[in-house]
């Protein structure tokens, strides 16, 4: 066997090979779409959000607190946790960026559809600066007492806690330059990491919803497309997983419940009475499913 017949025979095993995986990722992300795109989802998945939020710390009755997901500086929480809206806005802004552009063929009209994820983002920047505020004026730094002496130095100071009698140290004082210099602080929070979880969650279930309608439409999908769509379906499950873990194993529930609240508000507001619900503009197209819209206007300019 020479070897112009061997490397045509490595070259139909590639070419087979390319072709399973393509039909495999095609029905993959076909069959994902429809779930996804079923009314059962669209309509229930933000009560189902809600109910695991609400009854999620449950789940530490039976954890154990020796997982390898009960230590705050896990790989996943370190890396995910503190940049989730990052990877939301890469991830699922580029795939609502190469979804309406192959609908659109037009770069300004898909740039135009980002704009609901700047609009997101700078709610939470607001938000997570409020809620800074809020609980900086709400609570208070407590430093705990080292010796015995210090309780007769200075009776009329003391607090009862859970972990003893705390010293009011400085009232003025924030609760990151609190926590940065090794104290306590005690006071109303609110969850940031269940408020942006849900939040992510939430936007990510209404953006990527549209992948199987747009695909009824008869456009052409590439194979870049259907990944960017998998990685949005997977990293939404890496949200949900998130959320389970902190109910399970850092459970507070007052201020997650608030957080999960707060998260559900703004994907509410965003999308059903806020800026999607605007007329279109220059910069606001409305909610996602005017992309369908988009193909309807495109189609028809295109048979004229």
């Amino acid at each position: 066997m020479d070897l112009w017949r061997l490397k045509e025979i490595f070259y139909r095993i590639q070419n087979s090979v390319n072709q399973l995986l393509h039909w495999i990722l095609v029905r993959f992300t076909d069959l994902t779409a429809g779930l996804l795109a079923h009314f059962l989802f669209r309509r229930h998945f933000h009560f189902l959000l809600s109910v695991l939020v609400m009854f999620g710390p449950v789940l530490s009755l039976w954890v154990s607190k020796y997982s390898i997901f009960g230590n705050k500086n896990h790989y996943l929480y370190r890396l995910f946790l503190h940049s989730c809206w990052g990877w939301t806005c890469i991830l699922c802004g580029s795939f609502i960026f190469l979804l309406s552009y192959c609908i659109s063929n037009s770069f300004i009209h898909s740039v135009r559809h980002l704009s609901r994820f700047a609009v997101a983002g700078t709610l939470w920047t607001l938000c997570r600066r409020l809620l800074s505020f809020l609980v900086d004026a709400s609570g208070s730094c407590f430093e705990p007492l080292q010796s015995p002496t210090d309780v007769h130095r200075n009776p009329k100071k003391l607090l009862d806690s859970d972990t003893g009698p705390l010293l009011l140290l400085r009232e003025k004082q924030g609760k990151a330059a609190c926590l940065k210099a090794g104290l306590q602080w005690q006071g109303c929070e609110v969850s940031d990491d269940i408020l942006i979880l849900s939040l992510c969650c939430l936007i990510l279930a209404e953006e990527i919803v549209v992948f199987r309608p747009c695909v009824a439409l008869g456009k052409p999908v590439g194979t870049p497309l259907r990944i960017l769509f998998l990685l949005c379906v997977l990293l939404m499950s890496l949200w949900i997983f998130l959320i389970v873990c902190l109910l399970a194993h850092f459970p507070l529930f007052p201020s997650q419940l608030v957080g999960g609240a707060l998260g559900y508000l703004g994907w509410k507001g965003l999308y059903y009475k806020g800026w999607c619900v605007l007329k279109p503009g220059w910069c606001c197209v409305g909610r996602t499913k005017a992309l369908i819209s988009d193909n309807t206007c495109n189609t028809a300019s295109n048979e004229t």
